[in-house]
């Protein structure tokens, strides 16, 4: 049986990403986690198989926790990717009403993503981070009344919260990409991407000189992200996705390139592409 990793509690978007992604095995068991450090970690042990983590946002932008264990703190590799809509709701308990309400609490990217609908609606309400969608309904479900979180809507099933508000956030675009990491990467499909992360000498131009190699092989890039290296004030490390599998001849040749002109470089996986509109992945 596939023992298959999400960062809990039950109610978040993680776990319906995960639920997502257990559409099409056969046999699984749900492991529930609190932080992403464990659950990458638990991959890695060999504890679990796979695990499902977001990765990145539309429109709060990369998870930081995420990228960074898989550029320094873990040795896995990522199999798949799909992506879900992100529908945020206000949730408060059975007899709370909007004029009850003294303080938000959500995960940091959830209050991110409903900013302009906090600032407008609740001029100087206390906010609170915790850390899920989940944990926040679940503590507004046992408080005095007072409080109201931002989550989903299975959130409010899961813990008996009545939605006050549906949909309140920014924008009708905001999708939240996951991977699927495992031991292995994902079969070519010839529909593939792929992802490493490098670090360039600090000498005018070094970047530059790494991206073109991809153009030179005719290689899309179609995702750039940077991260502080945290070893040195400055310096930083890129993480880069592009089209193709590693098995391809093309980018075989030019990520071998790329390896002898940085630093630092690691290979994160190759893995099939999202299906057109974000609706689901290919196995």
């Amino acid at each position: 049986m596939l023992k298959l990793g999400f960062l809990g509690p039950k109610g978040t978007f993680s776990q319906e990403a995960m639920l997502q992604y257990a559409g099409g095995l056969k046999d699984y068991k749900a492991v529930e986690y609190g932080t992403i450090n464990d659950l990458l970690l638990s991959v890695q042990d060999n504890i679990i198989d796979e695990a499902v983590v977001p990765i990145e946002n539309s429109l709060e932008g990369a998870v930081n926790a995420t990228l960074d264990m898989l550029a320094s703190e873990v040795d896995v590799k990522i199999k798949a990717e799909l992506a879900v809509t992100i529908r945020q709701n206000l949730l408060v308990a059975k007899d709370t009403d909007m004029k009850d309400i003294r303080c938000i609490l959500s995960h940091p990217q959830a209050i991110g993503q409903c900013r302009k609908y906090i600032d407008s609606k609740f001029p100087g309400v206390q906010i609170k981070y915790v850390y899920s969608t989940a944990a926040a309904a679940e503590e507004v479900a046992g408080g005095d009344g007072s409080l109201a979180a931002i989550g989903s809507m299975a959130a409010a099933d899961v813990y008996g919260l009545k939605v006050l508000a549906k949909d309140i956030q920014d924008g009708d675009t905001n999708i939240t990409r996951f991977v699927v990491v495992s031991k292995e990467d994902g079969v070519r499909t010839g529909r593939d991407k792929s992802s490493i992360v490098f670090s360039t000498e600090d000498k005018p131009g070094s970047l530059y000189r790494i991206l073109d190699i991809f153009n030179l092989w005719d290689i899309n890039m179609t995702r750039i992200e940077s991260r502080p290296a945290k070893n040195q004030l400055g310096r930083y490390i890129f993480f880069i996705d592009v089209l193709g599998h590693r098995e391809d001849d093309d980018l075989a040749d030019a990520l071998k390139m790329v390896r002898r002109k940085v630093s630092f470089y690691k290979f994160l996986g190759s893995y099939p592409c999202l299906k057109e509109g974000y609706s689901a992945i290919e196995r």
